[in-house]
């Protein structure tokens, strides 16, 4: 499966907008993977309310990978799961997933990205990049140099991520970054759907002129 440039975070949870109509209005912008944030549900609230996710992303052709929770991409049959550095090390949840499914993991510099690589990682969530407020207890941002320096130090996908505006993409993109992912930039825009739109467009805008 090819990996979209575009992902799109959406929080599950008792908070913020509605997941499921989020997420249908990013997949009908074009988003082509949607990442699932599981926070401050139960287990069981988390399992029904991803699989539902799920399901919608299938049916319209979009990826979807869960965060942090390979049990949860197991049991509802999503497409992986991304890992950050407290989380289950990459080649585990490999080992767990299987040689098909996605599996990210978060790299902050070349050395990092480069044992991801080793372990199996089929793409790099690399940041913050900017400063942000959709996740709280971030490192220090690591700027865009830090985003070529570990675009040059691997051969597997970087998703560039945290502060990421469509402004910021020309910029990413030419850094090295394969594409970005948001959170807040879609979930708090007045129209979900249009900024989706207009990321698709300024990534493959960027992409050709690279």
């Amino acid at each position: 499966m090819e990996l979209g440039r575009f992902h799109v975070i959406v929080d599950v949870g008792p908070v913020g907008p509605d997941p499921f109509e989020l997420t249908r209005s990013v997949i009908r912008g074009g988003a082509p993977l949607v990442q699932i944030r599981p926070k401050g549900v139960t287990d069981r609230d988390a399992y029904v309310l991803v699989r539902r996710i799920a399901e919608l992303c299938r049916s319209n052709g979009a990826l979807c990978v869960v965060n942090d929770r390979p049990d949860l991409a197991l049991a509802v049959g999503a497409d992986g799961c991304h890992v950050g550095e407290h989380d289950l090390p990459v080649r585990v949840v490999r080992g767990l997933l299987g040689l098909d499914a996605i599996v990210g993991g978060t790299a902050r510099d070349p050395v990092a990205a480069a044992g991801h690589q080793r372990d199996g990682a089929t793409y790099l969530g690399v940041g913050p990049v900017y400063p942000t407020s959709s996740k709280l207890g971030l490192p220090d941002p690591i700027g865009v140099s830090m985003v070529r320096a570990v675009a040059d130090a691997v051969d597997i996908p970087v998703i560039a991520i945290s502060g990421v505006t469509v402004d910021r993409v020309p910029e990413l993109i030419r850094a090295g970054a394969y594409g970005v992912a948001v959170i807040g930039a879609v979930a708090r825009a007045d129209d979900p759907y249009a900024m989706t739109v207009r990321f698709v467009e300024t990534i493959c805008q960027s992409v050709a002129a690279s």
